[in-house]
């Protein structure tokens, strides 16, 4: 049974009750639910009506479900609350290993500049190296938590020389605020924030560390039975990204307001973020299964996974 922490998958579990679709094995699809965080591509598409417009004459009606972070969404698309969803490279990683019933669909381009390590300005930590033996709050199997493995594996620093504080984004910004961790490890939008309220020294960012992606993820059995509509959803996706990148000057605008975020830190995020929305490669595939090689050899998940296994094809292809 995939279960890897109540802490972690809890807001997961709570969104089966929310919007639960009507069934992977259904013949004729009613209600299509996306999984959907406070920024990025996704959010765009919300807002410009893509998905909505390319599903209208199917009689289907969209129904988005906000999440915190990555893992919920993973275990919310597992129990089949959410039919499709994005997220980061780590959560995937982690829901295959625990058995999770989801498949990659589609790659995005990776947080990048907008993913970061970063401590206050006062704080006497001016590296990577000086986290030895502090204090870092981190979403576990969050795409952060893969940023910090491999910056202080770059650094040189076992993992087990940190204290890793796992805490969802509101509540890790909570104990930044207060000092309770040393440093915070987390992405857009809650990064701009931080950003906006401390101007925070950064240690290390995604682009400087990693090579990743991020990901359009489907409940396997959602994508067998309908994959008519996953690929619909990822056109209509790419339309976003196409709109997006020819109208930076509204991007921040959107996300403000589907989001909630302040304006100011949506406008940190969109300007460092890239749009866009392709094909699952041969290249992207080893660096994800790089990433999941090392959280195997760290302990961080249970047991070893092959990537390749969790990809969806779509018909035809």
């Amino acid at each position: 049974m995939f279960n890897l922490t109540r802490r972690v998958f809890g807001i997961g579990l709570l969104a089966a009750t929310v919007a639960v679709s009507s069934g992977a094995t259904a013949q004729e699809l009613k209600q299509f639910s996306i999984g959907y965080q406070k920024t990025g591509l996704p959010v765009i598409a919300r807002q410009q009506q893509v998905i909505e417009k390319a599903l209208e004459d199917k009689g289907v009606t969209v129904k988005w479900v906000e999440f915190t972070a990555g893992p919920p969404l993973v275990e919310a698309l597992n129990v089949g609350a959410i039919d499709v969803g994005w997220t980061g490279d780590a959560p995937p990683i982690f829901g295959q290993s625990a058995g999770a019933n989801i498949v990659y669909a589609a790659a995005l381009p990776s947080n990048g500049e907008g993913e970061a390590i970063f401590v206050k300005p006062a704080s006497p930590i001016q590296s990577v190296a000086d986290l030895k033996g502090k204090r870092v709050g981190v979403g576990k199997g969050t795409s952060a938590h893969n940023l910090l493995v491999a910056a202080l594996e770059k650094a040189g620093i076992p993992f087990d020389q940190i204290t890793p504080v796992y805490l969802s984004p509101a509540d890790a910004a909570a104990a930044f605020a207060s000092d309770q961790i040393d440093a915070w490890t987390v992405w857009d939008p809650f990064f701009a924030i931080a950003e906006t309220r401390y101007q925070p020294r950064v240690l290390a960012r995604s682009s400087e560390v990693l090579k990743v992606n991020t990901y359009f993820l489907a409940n396997k059995d959602f994508a067998k039975a309908h994959p008519e509509t996953v690929t619909t959803t990822i056109s209509a996706l790419g339309e976003a990204a196409k709109w997006a990148d020819q109208n930076r000057d509204k991007v921040a605008a959107a996300l403000h307001e589907v989001t909630g975020v302040p304006l100011d830190a949506q406008i940190i995020a969109a300007n460092r973020t890239k749009f866009g929305i392709f094909p699952i490669t041969d290249e992207i595939i080893a660096g994800q299964q790089a990433t999941a090689d090392r959280f195997f050899k760290l302990g961080l998940i249970p047991n070893a996974v092959r990537i390749s296994d969790a990809v969806w094809t779509a018909p035809g292809n």
